[in-house]
């Protein structure tokens, strides 16, 4: 007997499926809409957290911590654009020296101290990107010129 009841449950439910055929976009319509919602919900939480946590310390940690980062991979980008430095030997020589600054600032960040690295760093970045406008012949150094200037 129960062999034929799960046979029956299962042409039921075929027939189901085949009858519902080009009619299942209602309910994963309904399921994507939800879970749409989730995540704008999920995602005004986050904001309002990070309203209402802004002056903890270790958001201001982290967020000074990844400046100085962001601004010290860009310079050694900036720096071997610049000079042209396509051999290893000379990229092993520019790199370790700035990230060991970025890294030193970071662990021993006094806030004000990391505005005025920033704004250092950013424009040695501007004054490179010039040096490499000038220098160089590529076909959309006018943009470059935009932007530093």
């Amino acid at each position: 007997m129960s062999g034929s009841m799960e046979n029956t449950l299962e042409t039921d439910m075929v027939a189901m499926i085949r009858r519902a055929d080009g009619h299942c976009h209602e309910p994963a319509s309904v399921v994507f809409s939800v879970l749409s919602l989730a995540m704008h919900f999920h995602g005004w939480l986050s904001i309002f957290i990070t309203l209402y946590y802004k002056d903890v310390d270790i958001t201001k940690t982290l967020d000074y911590s990844s400046a100085i980062a962001i601004l010290g991979f860009s310079l050694i980008v900036s720096i071997l654009r610049t000079f042209d430095m396509r051999v290893e030997a000379a990229r092993v020589m520019v790199s370790p020296p700035v990230l060991a600054f970025v890294t030193s600032h970071i662990i021993s960040m006094f806030t004000g101290w990391n505005m005025i690295v920033c704004v250092a760093m950013g424009v040695a970045q501007l004054f490179l990107w010039a040096r490499w406008a000038a220098v160089s012949r590529h076909p959309s150094n006018w943009k470059l010129w935009v932007v530093v200037a």
